[in-house]
């Protein structure tokens, strides 16, 4: 929570926005609204708009409500934007292009869930208030009349803003009844945020966890996305696991808490787990990279699973990195990620121990070779995930780990700069195998491939000659 200058220095700068901020969007927003008021309908500037226009933050990204029927609001809009799309018609929303900002007009709504279904029921209001209570949180049920500029606030969506609390307009056990996904954006706009949670909405959070369940797993991986690429996750995340929410969600998250005792010791996994997530937040190159967050996220989720208790007291987690992979295979899938995203996460999380396994010494080309090899186009990620799976307190020790795999780094590009590690291919394609072999195509030429390909791996480029020589002799061998 923000000290009490704090909190009056935010107000401040809040309501001398309120009047001014939502204001510089006006050359669009005043034009539409002109367009509104001249067919007989309100429009205002609404909810997340009107909030990141009072922290100072207003993108491109504008929404706005009206009493306008979606079929009016298509009229008035069409003639107008650049672009017009109705995906979210069904719900009351007109999606638009105009000017360069993404712009999205609401009818005046009332949305509930009954006990079974996973998707919302779409009601009509009738007034902007009517239309504000039933907003997820009070941040972002204010609004702003256009074209005559009034702010409208009576939820004190400022005072909140202030404080940098999320509160819901009416009970939170109202909000969340209406919209159970509510409860998981009251962790992502924690995270994005960093806000704090009134005590009364983490207490029904956690009395209704459950309720998440009738949402669509499509929405949950959509709010579990904004909250992982958010700058404080780690907040978000917390959230979710203390009110009970990510065992219905992510329950492999609140796994990683094993109990711990005197007599075997190992690292706290889940504090570990958000530390590397957030090491990996800072090698990030080009902004908030999913794949990375994911498989950070979930690198150690195989380690509850093959937890064993050794007879000299220590803990071991054998080929945790294996389970662990084919357990984020199960859970994204069930989360219905992209059949690439998954392939890649998995494939993150099973290599991540990959360096650790070749010990302090010298690698080989040949090892070098295979961890490229197997790395694929994931090599860039994995490099920064196996850096920071490094959370030791031990300076010696992170720094032994970091300089070897600054060497190992080096090794990589040097091979690369001479061998063309990125495509590896055996120095005889299936073409030169079965003239060579007089093969028609079949499993023998798929064999001989493999086995070429384990030779450039092992040995690198070979002479065109000395390859032909080596494939014969694997043949004959063969023959006897």
């Amino acid at each position: 929570m923000p000290n009490a200058n704090e909190e009056t220095s935010v107000l401040s700068q809040v309501q001398r926005s309120a009047g001014n901020e939502p204001l510089q969007v006006a050359p669009v927003a005043d034009d539409l609204a002109r367009r509104f008021q001249e067919a007989g309908f309100s429009l205002a500037l609404v909810g997340g708009s009107v909030r990141d226009a009072l922290l100072g933050r207003l993108g491109n990204d504008l929404d706005f409500t009206t009493d306008a029927r979606p079929e009016e609001v298509l009229k008035i809009v069409r003639p107008w934007a650049d672009a017009v799309w109705e995906v979210g018609i069904a719900f009351g929303t007109v999606g638009a292009q105009k000017d360069g900002y993404q712009i999205e007009v609401t009818t005046y709504r009332s949305e509930a869930y009954d006990r079974t279904s996973r998707k919302p029921e779409v009601s009509y209001g009738n007034s902007i208030e009517e239309d504000l209570v039933r907003r997820d949180f009070t941040v972002n049920a204010m609004a702003v009349a256009l074209p005559e500029k009034t702010f409208i606030d009576p939820h004190d969506g400022r005072g909140s803003l202030a404080q940098r609390l999320l509160r819901t307009p009416g009970t939170p056990q109202e909000s969340f009844s209406d919209d159970p996904l509510r409860m998981m954006r009251a962790a992502r706009f924690a995270a994005q945020l960093d806000f704090d949670v009134a005590p009364e909405v983490v207490e029904a959070m956690t009395e209704m966890a459950g309720r998440i369940e009738i949402v669509s797993a499509e929405r949950v991986r959509d709010e579990l996305n904004k909250l992982i690429l958010s700058p404080h996750p780690r907040k978000g995340l917390t959230l979710l696991v203390d009110t009970g929410l990510a065992q219905h969600v992510l329950p492999e998250l609140p796994a990683l808490r094993l109990e711990r005792d005197e007599h075997h010791r190992h690292k706290d996994v889940y504090e570990h787990t958000l530390i590397v997530l957030e090491q990996a937040i800072a090698l990030e190159d080009d902004g908030p990279d999913l794949t990375l967050r994911l498989a950070a996220l979930l690198h150690d989720i195989g380690k509850p699973r093959t937890r064993r208790f050794e007879k000299d007291g220590r803990v071991s987690f054998h080929h945790h990195e294996v389970v662990g992979a084919k357990m984020t295979k199960k859970r994204m899938t069930a989360l219905k990620y992209s059949n690439e995203l998954v392939r890649d996460v998995s494939r993150l999380v099973e290599l991540h121990l990959r360096f650790h396994g070749y010990g302090t010494g010298e690698w080989t080309d040949s090892a070098v070779r295979r961890y490229v090899r197997d790395a694929g186009p994931l090599l860039d990620r994995l490099h920064k995930l196996t850096r920071s799976d490094c959370t030791t307190r031990n300076r010696r020790k992170a720094a032994a780990l970091s300089r070897a795999y600054d060497g190992l780094e080096e090794r990589i590009a040097q091979l690369q700069e001479q061998e063309e590690l990125d495509a590896i291919r055996p120095d005889l394609d299936g073409n030169q195998i079965m003239q060579i072999l007089d093969l028609k195509p079949g499993p023998a030429v798929g064999q001989a491939y493999k086995h070429m390909l384990e030779l450039r791996l092992e040995h690198g480029p070979m002479e065109h000659e000395a390859a032909v020589a080596a494939l014969k002799e694997w043949w004959a061998e063969r023959q006897d």
